[in-house]
C-alpha cells in the first residue's frame, strides 16, 4: 500500500521528490498524490512542497516541532514564551503553541491543532539565538528581551509575574538591552530588570 511506503520515508518531513522515489512514480504524479493525501488528512502540509505524515506529526517531540517551525518561515528562531518554557523560566506551560521571531512578517499558521506564531522583529534585533539539537532557539535572556520588546510596543502581552528571574542572567540582560529601543529599556527599568539611571 502507498501509505506503508510513505511511512518508509525516514525523514520527519519530505517533499514530492521523496514521494516520487518512495512510490516509484513521476514527479507530476507525486504532486497529485501529495495533494490528494493532504485533502484526505493523511499528509499535513507544512509549507509548499514540505509534508509530514499526520500520525508522525502527532508523535513528534516539542523539539522536533521546533525544527518544523524554523522551516515554516526562514529565517526564524523559537523565542518568547515557547523558549522561556523550554528553559523552565516561566510557570506558564505551553502546549500546542510555538512562538518564533522572524524578520519577514508576522503570521500564524495551524498544523493539526498546533499553532505556530511568528512575530516580526526589526532586523537589527535579529540575533541572540543558538542551534540546539536540530532547531534554532533564542538564548534565555534574548527570549525574555524579545518578549519585553514586543510588549513595550503593545504587540505582545508578557505575564511578568510568571517569570523566574533567578534563572535569568541579569548581567547579560543589561548588556543585550543596550541594543533595544529606549521604550523597551524603560519597561525593563520599571520591573527592576535593569537599574534606573
Amino acid at each position: 500500500m502507498n501509505y506503508a511506503k510513505l511511512k518508509g520515508i525516514k525523514r520527519i518531513y519530505f517533499g514530492c521528490e521523496e514521494i516520487s522515489k518512495a512510490l516509484g512514480i513521476t514527479s507530476e504524479s507525486a504532486r497529485v498524490t501529495a495533494n490528494r493525501y493532504f485533502k484526505q488528512g493523511i499528509l499535513l502540509r507544512v509549507k509548499r512542497n514540505i509534508y509530514v505524515l499526520k500520525d508522525r506529526w502527532e508523535a513528534l517531540t516539542r523539539e522536533e516541532k521546533f525544527g518544523i517551525a524554523n522551516l515554516v518561515q526562514v529565517p526564524s528562531y523559537v523565542s518568547l514564551m515557547s523558549a522561556l518554557d523550554y528553559y523552565e523560566i516561566t510557570t506558564q506551560v505551553q502546549r500546542d503553541f510555538i512562538e518564533s521571531i522572524a524578520v519577514r512578517r508576522t503570521k500564524e499558521i495551524n498544523i493539526s491543532g498546533t499553532a505556530l506564531h511568528f512575530k516580526k522583529i526589526n532586523k537589527s534585533l535579529y540575533f541572540g539565538f543558538i542551534r540546539e539539537k536540530n532547531f534554532f532557539i533564542a538564548t534565555p535572556e534574548k527570549a525574555f528581551l524579545d518578549a519585553m520588546y514586543l510588549t513595550s510596543f503593545s504587540r505582545y502581552n508578557l505575564d511578568i509575574s510568571s517569570i523566574d528571574r533567578d534563572r535569568l542572567n541579569m548581567v547579560k540582560i543589561k548588556v543585550i538591552a543596550e541594543k533595544f529601543p529606549k521604550k523597551t529599556r524603560e519597561l525593563l527599568k520599571k520591573y527592576g530588570y535593569i537599574a534606573k539611571a
